[in-house]
């Protein structure tokens, strides 16, 4: 097997590796809430900082930078971080955050104003 490397000029790549990640989601829409998935392999729940205010959610965290050289470096390493806007308010004191097996799944309940109300009609 024949592997190929581009290189890049030493200042670009700094300028490059000083700059925060922006982090990868899935969100999908429920009738009550919002899961948003996104990969955050060998962290823990430790090195995420998550906040939720109204309708936007703030995930940041580091991945660790690996002192180790390497043939071929694709995995993340240094800080992220993501902020994103939902169509509608969150319950900020409903929201629940997982990891498992390097996945984040955040799920962030509606607001009571946001959801909606099923209206009866009277008939006289």
């Amino acid at each position: 097997m024949t592997l190929y490397l581009q290189t890049y000029p030493a200042r670009s790549m700094r300028r490059w590796a000083a700059q925060p990640r922006s982090l990868n989601v899935n969100i999908r829409e429920e009738d009550e809430a919002y899961e948003l998935s996104a990969l955050v392999p060998g962290l823990t729940a430790d090195d995420l900082n998550i906040q939720v205010l109204e309708d936007v959610v703030r995930i940041e965290g580091e991945f660790k930078a690996d002192e180790t050289a390497f043939l071929l470096r694709e995995l993340p390493q240094g800080p992220f971080a993501r902020t994103l806007r939902l169509p509608a308010a969150i319950d900020a004191d409903h929201v629940e955050a997982h990891i498992a097996n390097g996945i984040l799944t955040l799920r962030l309940p509606k607001a009571e104003s946001a959801r909606p109300k099923k209206i009866k009609v009277n008939v006289n």
